[in-house]
Order: C-alpha cells, then sequence, then structure tokens
C-alpha cells in the first residue's frame, strides 16, 4: 500500500536498523540463544568442531550433538536441521580453564541411551575421555607430556555446569 507522494510502504516491517547506540537485527532463535555471543574476530578466530552421535534410544531422540565455543563444550539432544536444538538447555556443559578443546569425537561402537564416551583433545596436548550423559570424566591422557611445573595450573580441569 503505497503513500499518495509515492514514498515507502507505511506498514513494512524493519529487520535492521541503525540507531546512535548501534546497529539492531532481527536474529533467528537459534543463532539469538547461542551460548555466550562473542562477534565474529577474523584474526583471533577460535576453531568450533561439531561431533554427532546416534543413541538408537527409545524415544526418537536419539542422535546427541557436541561442539565447542573457545574453552566450553557443550552436549545436547540434535533434533535434526528442521527443529532448532534449545541451546538454553544442554544436557553437560563444561568449561576449561587454562586449555581449550581442539577436537572430539564419539566412540560409536560403544554408545547407548545410558553411556557415551567422548574423546576430546586440547590445545596444550592433553587428551580426556569423558561422558556427558553421566557427567563423569573418566581418564586424562598425556597430562604430564606437554606441560611444566609452572603450567600445572593449565591442566584441563573442566568444570560441569
Amino acid at each position: 500500500m503505497a503513500t499518495e507522494g509515492g514514498g515507502k510502504e507505511m506498514n513494512e516491517i524493519k529487520t535492521q536498523f541503525t540507531t546512535r547506540e548501534g546497529p539492531y537485527k532481527l536474529l533467528p532463535h537459534s543463532e539469538y540463544s547461542r551460548p555466550n555471543r562473542v562477534p565474529f574476530n577474523s584474526q583471533g578466530s577460535n576453531p568450533v568442531r561439531v561431533s554427532f552421535v546416534n543413541l538408537n534410544d527409545q524415544s526418537g531422540n536419539g542422535d546427541r550433538l557436541c561442539f565447542n565455543v573457545g574453552r566450553e563444550l557443550y552436549f545436547y539432544i540434535y533434533k535434526g536441521v528442521r527443529k532448532a536444538a534449545d541451546l538454553s538447555k544442554p544436557i553437560d556443559k563444561r568449561i576449561y580453564k587454562g586449555t581449550q578443546p581442539t577436537c572430539h569425537d564419539f566412540n560409536h561402537l560403544t554408545a547407548t541411551a545410558e553411556s557415551v564416551s567422548l574423546l576430546v583433545g586440547f590445545s596444550a596436548g592433553q587428551v580426556q575421555l569423558i561422558d556427558p550423559i553421566k557427567k563423569e570424566t573418566s581418564k586424562l591422557f598425556n597430562e604430564e607430556g606437554l606441560l611444566s611445573s609452572q603450567n600445572q595450573a593449565s591442566s584441563p580441569g573442566g568444570t560441569v555446569v
């Protein structure tokens, strides 16, 4: 519906605009609820890794998703591309202090609905075996290999939230 003077449509809904305070834009739910919305920094951006596993549980939601953002590791129920995961309710969340996760993968052969083994590699060379369903840490490998006495505080002692 155009105005008399040939101007823009009066009922137009804006998806982004800029004010003195800064730019505003309409975000989809999956992007808005993303943990720790950190602006993209092309110079020092941390790599994000994603791992999937199917647990074949009876509820029909057997897929699980694990990803890391910086020093944080998240574990969620994955419902497919058409329905976004509820990012406000992770099954397991771990925050690591001195070092950060650089890679991770599930053991697909031993995964069950009650337990799944996740192997996590860290930037200082350690490898940790965890179970995000039971929320327990099984083993830490190569702990002494690359750590000097001054870096003992930087072992990947993750905190479960």
